[in-house]
């Protein structure tokens, strides 16, 4: 009973929906109407998504001022081969090409908000699983790349700079609240726009698209609906924040959870602008051996959360 009062008022806001809601009904707007509907999605999410988005940042911006990249570097070099990947995708700290890779593919997918806000959009079961396996994606795709010795293919100018060694100024308890109230500011104005534009994609897919168009198109009856999803999601850019309000939508239409994901993930890894940005790095060989081990991974993890579906929701 703990847990759930913490998953569904604490993180998943009820009593924030509840609220917009009778006042939304003081005024004259039939909630259950699709205008009415749409204004309450709307509202609610975007003010849910928000606080928990700047509560969260703040509190890891707070505990990352511990780490700066000087000692995450000095921590990941405790760690060889398998065991550096699953560090660096844990930690988000860059050293050899493989682990790089497995950062590369871990931090737009995986972290501690899109855990947070999964829980209480999906509950804890799908957010533990989502967050697992895509840890689990990046290390192996980035001991893949690492065993595919594909140093040759990052650009000169990448392969020929140094990493800077000096050593980490030491901070003040109020250093270290600026610090996170600095992060908290930038993040939200970079991410707000996304969360704005994915909240209305989520209300209007979830009050006007029939729920028959949705299950024809990425429902049980269509076994490439994951392929479609993921092949849907490249072209786009969002923040992760941006496309949960979508998946919410989409799974109350009857859309299969491991499609939603599929999507969710090929949005945030391998969206055409990051693509784009990633290959100014790394020569087109290594690029395309990037895409086609996420591409894999992201399918092959959409399969398998349709197939366990009734097991998570």
């Amino acid at each position: 009973m703990i847990w759930d009062f913490i998953q569904d008022q604490l993180l998943g806001m009820r009593w924030l929906s509840e609220l917009i809601g009778r006042l939304l009904a003081a005024v004259g707007l039939d909630t259950a109407s699709r205008i009415g509907g749409s204004v309450q999605f709307f509202l609610y999410d975007v003010l849910k998504i928000t606080v928990l988005l700047c509560v969260l940042i703040f509190l890891i911006s707070y505990i990352q001022s511990y780490f700066p990249p000087e000692r995450s570097k000095r921590i990941l070099g405790r760690f060889h081969g398998v065991g550096a990947n699953c560090a660096a995708a844990l930690l988000g700290t860059v050293t050899p090409l493989g682990v790089t890779f497995s950062f590369l593919i871990s931090s737009p997918m995986v972290d501690l908000g899109s855990l947070v806000l999964l829980t209480g959009i999906f509950g804890a079961k799908v957010a533990a699983v989502y967050v697992l396996v895509g840890l689990v994606i990046a290390v192996i795709g980035g001991t893949i790349i690492e065993k595919l010795h594909m140093e040759p293919y990052v650009e000169d100018f990448i392969r020929s700079a140094r990493a800077a060694d000096s050593n980490a100024p030491t901070l003040t308890q109020k250093d270290r609240l600026q610090y996170a109230k600095a992060q908290v500011v930038s993040t939200f104005r970079k991410v707000f726009p996304y969360i704005l534009l994915g909240v209305a994609v989520g209300a209007i897919i979830h009050n006007w698209i029939p729920e028959r168009w949705i299950e024809a198109v990425l429902g049980t009856s269509n076994p490439l609906g994951v392929v479609l999803a993921t092949v849907i999601g490249v072209p786009m850019y969002a923040d992760i924040f941006g496309t949960i309000p979508v998946a919410e939508a989409l799974l109350a239409k009857g859309a299969q959870l491991g499609t939603i994901l599929s999507f969710m993930m090929a949005v945030t890894t391998l969206s055409l602008p990051s693509l784009i940005l990633l290959r100014k790095a790394v020569k087109p060989r290594l690029l395309g051996v990037f895409v086609a081990i996420c591409t894999a991974g992201i399918i092959l993890v959409g399969y398998l959360f349709n197939a366990i579906q009734f097991l998570l929701i």
